[in-house]
């Protein structure tokens, strides 16, 4: 698909809105929703205000967009996370997902949902809701797991399946600000280890 940007003088220029999209991606990912500016963002996108306005709406619109390019390409590990034979495996996927996602070296640091959820004020408390719905979401898909496990006796009877869910996307969530305030790949990889390590086992 191609959009036209508005042009200068002459025929309008048509611009990727794929590529246009990507290079949004990453000024919300870098700053998140609040901290992006319409300027940052025209010019990581190669293409003015109207152009960004008449191909993908308002800046909202545009950080919905994103986001769902950001599951799409980012945590598609989340998936395949979940499909783990054990409910250790599936923890473990997770967590070394995330680590490969937010604390990696050509992406910028950290999640995106966790970055706009903290960043959000009361004006953009919309996009706050709706990034703790995805959230939600994805937990409810993790919890049906471990009841599953819980279930098939991969999970100790004393194990809350609700509690493990929780337990671990708060540290998925805790990776991610510790990446985005510069921690090292080593303590990183420790949190991992660490979790690993107490998971319970039947």
């Amino acid at each position: 698909m191609k959009c036209s940007a508005s042009p200068v003088r002459g025929r309008p220029r048509e611009f990727d809105p794929d590529v246009a999209l990507a290079a949004a991606l990453r000024v919300f990912w870098q700053h998140g929703y609040e901290g992006a500016s319409l300027s940052e963002l025209t010019e990581a996108m190669g293409i003015t205000k109207p152009s960004l306005y008449a191909c993908f709406g308002n800046k909202e619109a545009l950080f919905r967009k994103a986001l769902d390019l950001y599951e799409r390409e980012k945590l598609c590990y989340v998936g395949m996370a979940l499909e783990a034979p054990t409910a250790r495996g599936v923890a473990e996927r997770l967590l070394r997902g995330a680590l490969a996602t937010h604390c990696g070296e050509t992406d910028p640091q950290g999640c995106l949902g966790v970055i706009s959820t903290i960043a959000c004020g009361v004006e953009a408390e919309s996009i706050r809701q709706d990034v703790i719905a995805r959230r939600a979401s994805s937990e409810a898909a993790l919890v049906e797991r471990f009841r599953r496990a819980h279930a098939e006796g991969d999970l100790p009877a004393s194990a809350d399946p609700e509690a493990l869910a929780t337990y671990l996307t708060t540290v998925m969530q805790g990776l991610s600000l510790k990446a985005s305030a510069g921690a090292t790949r080593e303590t990183l990889e420790s949190i991992v280890a660490t979790t690993l390590a107490c998971w319970p086992s039947a």
